[in-house]
Order: structure tokens, then sequence, then C-alpha cells
């Protein structure tokens, strides 16, 4: 009830805006769809914002998921339990290092994906955010940890094809995935390092 509620209440405030936007027909001389982009322009941040809610309630899951089965083991006395007790404070930590994340060093991946792979209007903008945010949320509600970062640059790589091949900036996208090839056997390698630095220290 709550989400069908926020719902309307967004649509009754998007309809509000996008009913006072001034249509002004000499600005679709050069581009016939100039004024439905700016109607576009304000669904765009709409389908942001859940894609934001959509980014947090997956890649929170997937960073604190470790976590939360350690604490859940400890809070047992070892026992492995088939769920694990989530608190309040390991959420918190999840977050606030998403959060971390995008004040850093997200301006960055927000640069590449949204200009570095294609050219982007408000409607491809909504296409897009649209797809990502409902794949996000469908995976999260069936228990998928699916990388929000990789859906969203599949759904932006989505609408350049739908453009042809010539649309796409290839040596951005080869960047992408080679970064994507190298973060599996790096993160391994890492978590390797780190498992006998704490065993060495501890002497678990």
């Amino acid at each position: 009830m709550l989400a069908i509620g926020f719902g309307v209440l967004v649509a009754l405030v998007g309809t509000i805006i996008i009913r006072r936007i001034q249509i002004d027909p000499n600005e679709n001389e050069n581009f016939h769809y100039a004024s439905m982009e700016r109607i576009f322009s304000v669904l765009m941040i709409i389908t942001a914002a859940a894609m934001a809610f959509a980014h947090g309630s997956n890649d929170v899951a997937n960073a604190i998921g470790p976590l939360a089965a350690i604490y859940g083991v400890i809070e047992s006395g070892g026992m492995i339990g088939a769920k694990s007790v989530l608190p309040v404070w390991v959420l918190l930590i999840g977050g606030g290092g998403i959060v971390f994340g995008l004040v850093t060093y997200g301006h960055k991946v927000i640069a590449t994906v949204g200009t570095g792979i294609t050219q982007l209007t408000p409607s491809r903008g909504f296409a897009a955010t649209l797809a990502a945010a409902a794949t996000v949320v469908i995976a999260s509600g069936t228990g998928l940890p699916v990388s929000t970062t990789q859906v969203l640059v599949g759904a932006v790589l989505g609408v350049g094809l739908a453009r042809g091949l010539a649309a796409l900036d290839t040596r951005v996208i080869n960047k992408i995935f080679l970064s994507w090839l190298i973060t599996l056997p790096a993160g391994a390698i890492m978590s390797i390092v780190f498992f006998f630095i704490l065993k060495s220290l501890f002497g678990a």
C-alpha cells in the first residue's frame, strides 16, 4: 500500500510539472522531437530515482552479505544457520560505503556510463534507466546478486544499438569489458592475500 501511494503521488507531481512545460513550436525546427525531449527530461528524474533505489536495494545486499553471515555465525556461537541476523548497523555500513564510493570516485563512473558509451538524450536515458531499474528490482526480489553497474551499462548499450553500431564508442566499451574481466581474478587474489594475512595475525 505504501508503494502504491508513493507511486500515485509521484505520478501526480510529474503530471503537474509536465503540464507546466511551455512548448515552443520553433524549437522543433532543427530537431522535431525537442519538445518531447523536454517532457522526458522530467520523466527521467523519476526513473533516475528508481535506479538509485534499485542500486541501494541490490548492491548494498551484495556488499554486506558476507558481513551479515559472519555476524550471524558469531552471534550463534559458531553455528551456521539458514538465515543470518541482520542488524540495522550492518545496513548503515553498506549504505555508507556506497555513498562514500559515489562521492569519491562515482563521478567518473557516471560520466563514463552517461556520456562515454553513446550519446544520450532524455528519452534514451529514460528508456535505459527504466529498463535497468526494473531488471535490478526483479533480481533483488528473486534473490539474484546482479551488478547494478553492469545492468545499467547493458541498458545503455541497448539504447545505443537501437541506433546502430556506429552510435557506440567501442573504445570505451572495450575498456569497460576489460575492467570486468580483471575484476574477477583480482578479487580472488586479494581475498586469498587477506585470508592468509588474517590467519597469520590471529592464528586461526
